[in-house]
């Protein structure tokens, strides 16, 4: 297993950052009229997660707090899968389009259990 010294070695970050960006590019050809709506939603959502990963891995000295935020970097990977449920149902994304990031996000979402579950792991060398 690789050493991990930065928020940025984690695989569920880099995963996280590429799903983000490509929601972002996506999302530049959707209506103008969802900018404050859908668009902002779904790029803030999954922004937030590599955020939430990032202020983690900072506060992993302090186990509770690590899992916390975990715990809310799921939740808004969740979010972010309903938010791509809406992009379906307007037609701003095709059904194979969708599958892609949907399934992409899932892999996220167990990712973070994952975090969640072996947190011992994640915080007893944190200094």
């Amino acid at each position: 297993m690789a050493i991990i010294r930065s928020f940025r070695d984690l695989n569920v970050y880099k995963a996280t950052r590429q799903e983000a960006q490509k929601i972002f590019l996506r999302s530049r050809s959707f209506p103008p009229e969802e900018r404050y709506a859908l668009t902002d939603q779904i790029r803030r959502s999954s922004r937030a997660v590599k955020a939430m990963i990032a202020e983690a891995w900072g506060r992993r000295r302090y186990r509770g707090v690590f899992v916390s935020k975990i715990d809310e970097a799921l939740g808004e990977s969740t979010e972010t899968q309903s938010w791509l449920d809406d992009c379906l149902d307007c037609g701003y994304i095709s059904a194979a389009e969708f599958r892609e990031m949907d399934s992409a996000w899932q892999s996220i979402g167990a990712m973070l259990n994952r975090m969640t579950a072996r947190a011992d792991d994640f915080c007893k060398n944190a200094s």
